[in-house]
C-alpha cells in the first residue's frame, strides 16, 4: 500500500508526487466511453423491446410537450444514473475513467462513498446549464483542480492515476 500523507492544500501525495487532476481533455473521452458501454446495453435491450434499434418520437409515449414517459427510456435514465453513482461511489472509477486511468476521490482523501457520488451526479443537471454541459465544462477548465459545481459540492474530485497505482 502507497504512503498516502494529507497537506495543507487538501492534496493527496502518492509516493511523492501531488494529485494531478484530470481536465476536459480527459474526462469527457471518458464520458464518451461510458456512454458506448450503456450503448452497448440499451440499444439490443430496445430492439428486443421496441422491435426497432433507435427509437423515433413516435416510438415513445409522450406526456406532455418534449417530455418523455415512455417506461423504456425512464428505465434507462436510472440505470444511467445508478451506473454513475454506484460505479464511483463503490470503485470510484466508471469504466470509461478506468480506461483512461481516472478515478474520482474526494476532496480531502482518497475514497468518494456513496452519498457523495450520489450528490456529484444529482449536481450534473445544474452542471448541465444552459446545455450540453457548458457550465460544468467552464468550470473544469477554469478551476485549478478541474472542479465542477457537482465536484465542488460534493468535495470529490477527478484525478489521473498514476502507473502501477
Amino acid at each position: 500500500m502507497r504512503d498516502r500523507t494529507d497537506v495543507s492544500d487538501n492534496a493527496v501525495i502518492e509516493a511523492g508526487r501531488p494529485r494531478e487532476y484530470a481536465g476536459l481533455w480527459l474526462r469527457f473521452p471518458a464520458l464518451l466511453l461510458d456512454v458506448l458501454v450503456l450503448s452497448a446495453v440499451f440499444f439490443p435491450v430496445t430492439r428486443i423491446v421496441k422491435g426497432t434499434w433507435i427509437m423515433a418520437a413516435t416510438d415513445h409515449r409522450w406526456a406532455r410537450g418534449v417530455f418523455i414517459s415512455d417506461p423504456l427510456c425512464l428505465v434507462f435514465l436510472v440505470v444511467m444514473f445508478l451506473y454513475f453513482v454506484l460505479f464511483e461511489g463503490l470503485v470510484g472509477a466508471t469504466l470509461g475513467k478506468r480506461l483512461l486511468r481516472l478515478r474520482v476521490v474526494g476532496a480531502h482523501g482518497p475514497h468518494v462513498g456513496l452519498p457523495s457520488a450520489l450528490l456529484r451526479n444529482i449536481l450534473r443537471v445544474v452542471d448541465g446549464l444552459p446545455a450540453l454541459g457548458i457550465l460544468g465544462a467552464i468550470l473544469i477548465a477554469t478551476s485549478v483542480e478541474r472542479a465542477r459545481f457537482g465536484d465542488r459540492v460534493a468535495e470529490t474530485r477527478v484525478v489521473r492515476v498514476q502507473p502501477g497505482g
